[in-house]
């Protein structure tokens, strides 16, 4: 199938708010995506729906029942089956011609390079407990000289940060020094991801689990995760508008009906972000 043919039938009804200029760089991109859980799964149906062509996906787990509630590749019918083989068929059931990379063993240091050398740019849907290797692809896409998307589902809601690979590093912005703690860290970007937590208002942190790296979360909040970081793909692959990096950030909780979009002036050097970060890491402990 060729995209002039994709773009008449397939991905027509997106003309008008994209161009047949921007739909040709669409189908051409690549995205790689780590994760393909909650948000990971649905970043990668919802951009592949809007017309990205190449997808690297990464993920090492199976489909379990509790997931059916929010991971939009999960059903009775794909219960113990890989997440990222499942993904990728329902990529290729929206378009056929796609062309998918598996890494069903994960992502380490020994193919962190690999997986990125090809993308366009990265986008994060990795649990929110994992950090190091979050913290690895992140470096590893600056290197790479590619746009990094973090999208958090939070409540019912859901952030956004962009990292530019000239403008401000992961570590600036959530404040990660060496020596840190696993849940330093952790903490450090708890309150750089959601500088404003709505959620607590209305989140039953005892369902919490630090050890078992485990929260509550709803389908509402993925969909809406999805639909940030699908918008700002287009902005940077087909240049339009503008892109406003990190320390900028977007934060919307439909809940509260709250909406705010600003910066952290400073990223995590910024002092109310560093005593944020420690009542979070109180919070934490207690977990």
């Amino acid at each position: 199938m060729q995209i002039d043919d994709l773009i008449s039938h397939e991905f027509s009804r997106n003309i008008g708010l994209l161009s047949e200029d921007d739909m040709q760089k669409l189908l051409q991109s690549h995205v790689a995506i780590a994760g393909c859980g909650g948000v990971g799964g649905i970043h990668a149906l919802t951009l592949a729906r809007m017309g990205i062509g190449k997808f690297s996906l990464a993920d090492l787990d199976e489909f379990e029942r509790e997931n059916i509630s929010r991971q939009f590749g999960a059903y009775q019918s794909t219960v113990g089956r890989h997440k990222a083989e499942v993904i990728a068929e329902m990529i290729h059931d929206i378009n056929p011609d796609s062309e998918v990379h598996l890494y069903k063993e994960g992502i380490s240091t020994k193919n962190v390079t690999e997986f990125l050398q090809e993308a366009d740019l990265y986008v994060d849907g990795m649990e929110f407990f994992e950090f190091d290797i979050r913290r690895l692809l992140f470096n590893t896409a600056r290197e790479a000289g590619i746009y990094s998307l973090t999208s958090a589902p939070l409540g019912f809601g859901g952030t956004l940060q962009v990292f530019a690979p000239d403008g401000m590093t992961f570590d600036q912005y959530f404040g990660i020094r060496e020596g840190m703690s696993y849940e330093e860290k952790i903490a450090a970007f708890a309150v750089g991801v959601a500088p404003w937590p709505y959620q607590k208002k209305y989140m039953d942190l005892s369902k919490v689990s630090f050890k078992e790296k485990k929260g509550p979360a709803v389908a509402p909040s993925c969909t809406l995760a999805s639909a940030l970081v699908a918008a700002e793909v287009a902005k940077i692959i087909c240049q339009r508008g503008k892109v406003k990096p990190v320390p900028h950030y977007i934060q919307i909780d439909l809940m509260l009906r709250k909406f705010k979009t600003s910066r952290v002036w400073g990223g995590g050097n910024n002092p109310l972000q560093r005593i944020k970060a420690w009542f979070a890491l109180r919070v934490i402990r207690k977990l």
